[in-house]
Parts: structure tokens; sequence; C-alpha cells
């Protein structure tokens, strides 16, 4: 069994992981960068711009990714998952499955003659199943690596793929594989999920195929989006009214998630704003119970929306409803008129879905979550990346939710405290100096 000898563990590829694996690796340690997906990138390659800036978010994530490939300390890891972590004195060994790819990512150049000869079509995880992709694919343009994964599930063994790969690459054989990292530290990116579309049965968006949440427009509005221009999924129709329902994932007792979500208000204006720009004839509503815009320039993006003619209207939506032209139709209480109930019609429905924890901690790493399920931490205003375990450290949307930028900035956090606790050990030094050991108390 294969194993490898690093000074940090960083577990997930997005920018929190990437971020954090940097500022490592640049600090002279040599750092092991695991992504459960087939590429790093994490969600943020797939969004279209970043607010408040509206800058491209692919054209910030593609070069750290190439940074992270391309680093002489950082070792990464796609398509592995840790299975599971044991104590080695001071240090951790750490049980990783490498699944199989069913390619020779030795050989692999992605050149895509596999996906190009493929014969069968399966919905696109990528672009969240609105497009088609092959069984045998690059996972997408920009992916790092740039090496094929084939979908054995749904392979009808033609061996098309086989025949025409100039450098041998497939391998219908090949089985999981498990191998051992070990390490210092351990830094938990594992970032988030959203709440399900369909969470909240009132508004039927499983029933309604115009009732989608804010990562499908996300998708709609990015340069790379499956349809090339926004368009309903239902019948493929251009919207001219769209409107925005907040807090449809979040603040909300029934579905669990009683905590505030914190970027759903900021995506909706954002792609409001951008839907102004792509659809300038469409009328874009957003429904909320508050506005929360916290960050440096949130509020006078916020106020930049409503000049853009974008319109916020004060209510709670009750339910969601269909009309015989697949318009959704919302039934609402006005609660800035009096608690008026009234009934609108508009063509595109967005659900501002929230934030939910991508994977439960305590069973691996043996460290608890807080009530809202995210990863626990003792001392959030003094260490907020330090967990109840030395060596185990956790950022970016593993923590709480958080929007780039302070995922960005915590994954800094990380490193530094992570780098420290590295060098008390390289140094001799006790496992934890003095003023350190209070945190963990």
């Amino acid at each position: 069994m294969k194993n490898i000898q690093v000074d940090a563990i960083v577990v997930g590829g997005g920018i929190a992981g990437m971020q954090t694996a940097l500022d490592i690796a640049n600090q002279g340690y040599q750092v092991a960068l695991v992504e459960r997906e087939a590429s790093i990138g994490g969600k943020m390659i797939a969004l279209s711009k970043v607010f408040p800036t509206l800058d491209c978010c692919s054209c910030i994530t593609t070069p750290k990714m190439s940074a992270v490939a391309h680093h002489p300390n950082i070792q990464f890891f796609t398509f592995c998952e840790v299975q599971a972590v044991s104590e080695s004195g001071d240090a951790y060994r750490a049980e990783v499955l490498q699944k199989p790819r069913y390619i020779d990512v030795d050989a692999c150049t992605g050149c895509r003659q596999c996906e190009y000869a493929c014969p069968i079509y399966l919905e696109n995880p990528f672009d969240l199943n609105l497009s088609a992709t092959k069984a045998v694919r690059v996972p997408f343009s920009t992916a790092v690596p740039q090496i094929a994964v084939l979908d054995i599930e749904h392979c009808i063994l033609c061996g098309k793929c086989e025949k025409v790969c100039p450098v041998e690459a497939i391998d219908f054989t090949q089985q999981p594989e498990t191998f051992h990292i070990d390490t210092q530290a351990i830094i938990l990116a594992t970032g988030f999920e959203i709440t399900p579309r369909n969470a909240k049965k009132e508004y039927n968006a499983a029933h309604i195929p115009n009732v989608i949440d804010g990562l499908v427009m996300e998708r709609l509005l990015a340069p790379t989006g499956p349809y090339g221009r926004v368009l309903r999924p239902g019948d493929g129709k251009e919207p001219e009214s769209i409107a925005y329902v907040q807090c449809a994932g979040s603040r909300d007792d029934t579905l669990g998630v009683e905590y505030c979500s914190r970027v759903c208000c900021m995506y909706a204006i954002k792609q409001a704003m951008l839907l102004s720009g792509a659809l300038p004839l469409a009328d874009i509503t957003i429904y909320y119970m508050d506005i929360r815009t916290f960050g440096k320039g949130y509020e006078q993006f916020y106020q930049n929306a409503k000049a853009m003619g974008v319109q916020f209207v004060r209510g709670k939506v009750a339910s969601i409803s269909q009309d015989e032209h697949q318009n959704p139709l919302l039934r609402l209480e006005l609660t800035d008129e009096g608690s008026q109930i009234v009934e609108r019609n508009h063509d595109l429905v967005v659900l501002s879905v929230g934030m939910l924890p991508a994977v439960s901690p305590e069973a691996i790493y043996n460290i608890p979550v807080g009530e809202d399920g995210f990863i626990y931490i003792p001392n959030p205003n003094l260490a907020p990346t330090i967990t109840n375990r030395p060596g185990i450290f956790a950022t970016g949307t593993a923590v709480s939710p958080m929007d780039i930028v302070d995922s960005v900035v915590l994954a800094g956090a990380a490193a530094a405290e992570a780098a420290a606790y590295i060098a008390e050990h390289h140094n001799g030094a006790p496992a934890l100096m003095p003023e350190r050991e209070a945190i963990y108390a």
C-alpha cells in the first residue's frame, strides 16, 4: 500500500482549500490536497461573477487551480475521499480511497478523443443536469487535472473510446485503491451543499420546471452555461418576468435551518443585476423578509440594483403553483401593505436557497459539530479555525455559511494556525505553546 509523508493535509479543493494549501506551501511545507470530485475548483468555478465587484469567477478560480497544480510543495489527489483518520503519537495517518476513473492518469493527455467517440449521452452534472455530456469525458473545459473520467455505470462497453485513445489510457479493469498519508496537521475545507430546492413542499419545485434555485441561475448566467443565454428550463422560452424568493432554504424552523446563510441576499441582487443586462426588457422582482448587506460595498451594491430598476417587495411567499402556460403563480403576504394577500404570475422563479454543511466530520475526524451542523469551533472570536482536537483545523464554509471573500480570509487564518502548529513540531517544541493551550482547553 502506498504511503505518503507530508506536513499538512487539506481536505477539499474549493476556493478555501486551494488558498489554504497555497499559503501553507508558500511557507516551505509539504501539502497534500484531497478532493472528492474529479477536478479541483469547488463550486466557485461553476459560478458566473462575484459580488460586489462583478469580476468573472472563472478568471479568479482558474489561475488558483493552476497555481495549486504547479506548486512544487503541493501534491493534489482528485477523485479521492478520506475514509478514516487515526492518531500516531502526535501526528495523524489518513486512509484515503482513490476511486477508479477507469483511465490511466499517467497516460491520459486530456485530448478528449474518447469523449468525441463515445455514443452515450448523459445529463451533465457540472451544468446541474441542464445540458448533456458523454459517459467518458473531461469534467469541464478548465478542469484541473485535464484527465478524463469514465462513468462505468452508464458505459455500454462498446470499446469505441478504447479504440481512438492515442495513448491507450482506457482501463475498464481499474479497481478502488487505498493509500495512507502521514501528516502533522489536517485542515478541513469540505465546503457546503445547498438546501434542496424541493425542501419546502409548499413551493412545489419538484413539480414546476420553471422554479429553479440560485445555483441553476448561476449556470444560466455563466459564459460557459448550458444554453449560452438565459432560458426557462421548462420550455426554452426567454423569460420576461423573473421573481426571486428569499429565505427559501434558511431562517426556517420547518426545514431545521434556523440560521441565515448570509450569501442569499447578495447573490440574488447580483443575479438580478446581471439579468438586467442579459434581458434588458425583463421585469425582475425580489420578494424578501429582510435584506442583509453586511460586507464592504454591499449596501451600495443593493442601492445600485434598485437604481437599475430591480423591484424589491417585502413579503412572505406562502406557496407556488403553476398556470396552464407553465408560469409559476406566487401566493404571498405583502407585509408592508397591511398584510395584504395577493397572487402574482412570473415566467421564472428563483429560490434563494441556503447553505448546509457538505459532510459531517464526527465519524472520521472525531470532532463535534454545532447545533447548525457545521464544525464546532470552541473559540470563534479568538481562534476561528481551531477545532477542539490539536492539529485539526477548519476553514471556509465547513465552519459556517460565508461568502467567497470571507472564505479566502479564513483560509489564510487556517494556514497560519496550521503552519505555526507544524513549526512547533519541526523545532522540537511541545505540541502546544503555552499561549495556545487555553484555546484547546
